[in-house]
C-alpha cells in the first residue's frame, strides 16, 4: 500500500471509530415556569435566571428545556408529564407556585424525576412520604416567614392581628401558620378574609378587616396580585402595620403598590438586601455575586428574591450532579435516583437566600440564618434597624 493510500486508510478508520463513539453525556434539566399569568412578576424573573445557570456541571454538558405553564394547574401538571415523557429530562425546575407544585406531585412522584420547586408551602415537602421524597425546594418555608412576622409585630406592640390571603394553597398554608405563629406570641386574630389571584378588587374584604380594629393586617400573597388588598386598606385609612409574606420580594411588586407599601414589612432572603448585610453574614459574599450577576444581564434593580431561589437551583446542581455522575450516566431511572440521594445530602452549602443543610426529612434545609426583616421606604427595600 502506498504512502498516500495508508493516510487515506486510516483517516478513514479515525471518521469510523469517530462515528461509532456514544454521545457524550448530557444531564437535561427541564423547567415549568409561570412567565405568564398572574404570577408572571415571579416566573420572569427565574427565567431570566436559568439563563445564568451553568451549562457544564462535573464535566458534563447541562441543557435546559424551559415551559411555561401560565399560572395555571393544569398546564404545569402537562408540562412536566411532556418534560418527563418526551423530553427525558433528569430533573425538573418548578413550577413557580404552591398549588401548581401541588398539582404536580402525583407525576414526578410516578416518573420517578428529582423536582426543586420554586414555591414556598412546607406541604409540598412535608411529610417526606413516597411523592414527597423526589420534592425538593429552595424558597423560605411559610412556617419559618410567619414566625419572623408575629415575633416582629409581637415587638412592636402589635395585640391583634388580620389576615386576607390567596384563596388556594398557599393563601390556606401561610394562613395556618399565621395564625398558629401568632398565637405562640400572644397576638388575637380578630379577622381572616381571602381573594383569588385574578380578582380586580378586594375592598368588600378588607372593609371587613378594618372592621375588627386590628393593629396589623397580614397579606398571605404572591406577586404583583399582593398590592391588591394593601392598597385597598390605604385608600380606606387604615393605619396599621402590613406585612407580607415572601412571596412579594421582587421590584415589580413595589411598583404596582406604591406608596401604599411604604412602611410595610416583608420577611425576606438575604439577597434582597444584600450590600446592607453586616460583614459577617455567611452569605453575604453569595448573595452580592449573584445580585451582580443578575443585574448585569437584566438592569439595576432588577434583583428579586425568586431569581435567587433560582439561582440557589444552580448551586444546588453543581454540588449534587457529580455525586450522581460516580454512580449512574445521565438520562437513566439510575441517575436520576442519585441525583435525588445526592441533593438529600446537600450540606453547609451557602446560597443567595441562606446556608442549606437537606436531610431525609429537611428537603429545604434553610434555617433562621436565612430570614431577615426588610421595611418598604420610598419604593426601596430597606433592612431592619
Amino acid at each position: 500500500m502506498t504512502p498516500r493510500r495508508t493516510l487515506m486508510a486510516a483517516a478513514l478508520a479515525a471518521l469510523l471509530a469517530a462515528g461509532a463513539a456514544p454521545a457524550l453525556a448530557q444531564v437535561k434539566i427541564g423547567a415549568t415556569l409561570s412567565t405568564t399569568g398572574p404570577q408572571a412578576s415571579l416566573g420572569i424573573p427565574e427565567r431570566n435566571t436559568i439563563s445564568l445557570l451553568p451549562t457544564e456541571i462535573g464535566g458534563v454538558k447541562v441543557e435546559y428545556v424551559v415551559l411555561d405553564d401560565a399560572s395555571d394547574t393544569t398546564r404545569a401538571v402537562s408540562n412536566s408529564h411532556k418534560l418527563i415523557s418526551e423530553n427525558k429530562v433528569d430533573l425538573i425546575v418548578g413550577s413557580t407556585t404552591t398549588p401548581n407544585t401541588m398539582a404536580m406531585l402525583d407525576t414526578v412522584a410516578s416518573g420517578a424525576t428529582p423536582v426543586i420547586t420554586l414555591a414556598s408551602s412546607a406541604r409540598l415537602i412535608e411529610p417526606v412520604d413516597d411523592k414527597r421524597r423526589w420534592v425538593f425546594k429552595t424558597p423560605h418555608s411559610d412556617s419559618l416567614m410567619a414566625e419572623g412576622i408575629a415575633r416582629h409585630a409581637a415587638a412592636n406592640g402589635v395585640k391583634k392581628l388580620a389576615f386576607i390571603g390567596f384563596n388556594n394553597a398557599l393563601g390556606e398554608t401561610f394562613w395556618v401558620e399565621i395564625e398558629k405563629a401568632a398565637k405562640k406570641h400572644g397576638i388575637e386574630v380578630v379577622g381572616k378574609e381571602s381573594f383569588a389571584p385574578t380578582d380586580t378588587s378586594a375592598v368588600a374584604q378588607t372593609l371587613k378587616l378594618i372592621g375588627s380594629a386590628p393593629d396589623a393586617v397580614v397579606v398571605g400573597a404572591s406577586g404583583t396580585p399582593a398590592a391588591m388588598p394593601a392598597r385597598a386598606l390605604r385608600e380606606r385609612g387604615f393605619k396599621g402595620k402590613i406585612y407580607f409574606n415572601h412571596g412579594v420580594a421582587n421590584n415589580d411588586f413595589l411598583r404596582v403598590c406604591g406608596d401604599a407599601c411604604d412602611g410595610a414589612w416583608v420577611p425576606v432572603g438575604p439577597v434582597m438586601v444584600a450590600d446592607l448585610l453586616p460583614d459577617d453574614n455567611p452569605v453575604k459574599a453569595t448573595a452580592q455575586a449573584f445580585a451582580k450577576k443578575y443585574e448585569a444581564a437584566n438592569g439595576a434593580g432588577s434583583v428579586s428574591l425568586f431569581a435567587a431561589y433560582t439561582w440557589d437551583i444552580g448551586l444546588l446542581l453543581q454540588q449534587a450532579i457529580p455525586v450522581a455522575l460516580k454512580t449512574a450516566k445521565p438520562g437513566t431511572p439510575e441517575f436520576r435516583a442519585a441525583l435525588r440521594d445526592a441533593l438529600e445530602n446537600v450540606k453547609n452549602l451557602p446560597t443567595a437566600t441562606g446556608v442549606v443543610n437537606m436531610s431525609p426529612t429537611d428537603h429545604n434545609g434553610l434555617d433562621e440564618r436565612a430570614l431577615v426583616m426588610a421595611t418598604v421606604a420610598s419604593g426601596k427595600w430597606r433592612l431592619q434597624k
